[in-house]
């Protein structure tokens, strides 16, 4: 099974996208692990919200777009890993060692909806 990890960060704390050298060595230990345990498909950080945009379609009307930053947000995606996991509590435990390198994060954990589980003629 497949799940995404999406970290949210407190886009008002600086450091939270100015990653330390100490960080940076951890995660980058985290992705060799999990990669060579065949438990990552790919990892990825994001740009703060200033350097995003927002695109909303509301029934009957066209897609709008609304340039970042979005100061109503004060916790934004900060980064994602997507992972194989076996089931739901594998995927939360390795959600939470995936929090552990952090000072202060949420991570969120989805399954991924897959092909087969779609109902036929979809």
């Amino acid at each position: 099974m497949r799940f995404l990890l999406m970290h949210r960060l407190d886009e008002s704390r600086p450091e939270a996208w100015n990653p330390s050298p100490e960080f940076v060595e951890k995660i980058g230990a985290m992705i060799q692990d999990w990669t060579e345990r065949g438990v990552l498909i790919t990892a990825e950080g994001v740009h703060p919200s200033a350097r995003g945009a927002r695109v909303r379609k509301n029934s009957g009307k066209a897609a709008t777009a609304t340039d970042g930053p979005f100061t109503e947000a004060k916790e934004v995606i900060g980064g994602f890993a997507l992972i194989n996991a076996a089931n739901r509590e594998e995927a939360v435990a390795l959600a939470s060692s995936y929090a552990e390198l952090f000072d202060e994060v949420e991570v969120e954990v989805r399954q991924v909806v897959e092909f087969d589980e779609l109902p036929p003629g979809a």
